[in-house]
């Protein structure tokens, strides 16, 4: 890979052409927030909370190759009060009462909201009613928690025919996830955990852990978000 020279918030980086933005950025120590994103993995661009300014236009971090001499703004006030009104939509378009989720220390949603300083959302709450699905042997779906990010839907799939798993039906309010129940009912133990890991709220449940770990060893008790994909450990 040739190497190129790009510049984040006016500092100067040296980066290999073709790597997405999002990834050198956090190799650098700077903190561009992702939901929909995972490292090593095809991206998405669906839940666009790692927007950023590149020469003045705003674009998704995780699904831009970095170019030579491009001039990145991650922490310019307009771009970073957006960023914080999209988590804020996602709060309020789903019902996520963190005290009483089985995520709760372990969601990313969470921990973004913790991370941008956000307190209460500036919207109006929306209180959907989407119905749980409780079909699967080993799978709850909590589906007002929902962000649709799609991780399960790309990255799930029956070992056997390769087929999706997880889907989303409907379209705007009236979307939803959905679950193959006899895809589901095939699934191994390690591919639910997996599953239940990978969503970023507390949509997919799996019906043997729940609550598996105490307050005081969550995930994001022992270290934040932040910390886990800069690799570093705040003071």
């Amino acid at each position: 890979m040739s190497s190129i020279l790009i510049k984040i918030d006016g500092k100067r980086i040296e980066a290999n052409k073709g790597e997405t933005l999002v990834d050198v950025a956090a190799k650098n120590g700077i903190y561009i927030p992702t939901l929909c994103h995972m490292r090593d993995k095809p991206c998405l661009g669906t839940c666009r909370v790692c927007s950023v300014k590149v020469n003045g236009k705003i674009v998704t971090s995780c699904t831009l190759p970095v170019y030579d001499n491009m001039d990145v703004q991650v922490n310019e006030p307009e771009v970073a009060d957006m960023r914080k009104a999209l988590v804020e939509f996602l709060f309020v378009e789903g019902n996520h009462n963190c005290p009483s989720c089985e995520k709760s220390g372990r969601c990313e949603l969470q921990s973004i909201g913790y991370e941008l300083n956000m307190t209460v959302s500036r919207f109006p709450y929306r209180f959907p009613k989407r119905k749980r699905d409780y079909a699967s042997d080993a799978i709850l779906l909590e589906r007002d928690r929902c962000i649709f990010c799609q991780r399960c839907v790309k990255f799930i799939r029956d070992k056997a025919t390769n087929k999706k798993i997880f889907s989303i039906s409907g379209r705007g309010s009236k979307a939803r996830i959905e679950i193959d129940k006899a895809l589901a009912n095939k699934m191994p133990e390690e591919q639910v955990e997996y599953a239940a890991d990978i969503c970023p709220v507390g949509c997919i449940i799996d019906k043997k852990r729940g609550y598996d770990k105490p307050i005081g060893q969550r995930r994001f008790e022992i270290e934040t978000l932040k910390e886990q994909i800069l690799g570093t450990k705040e003071d």
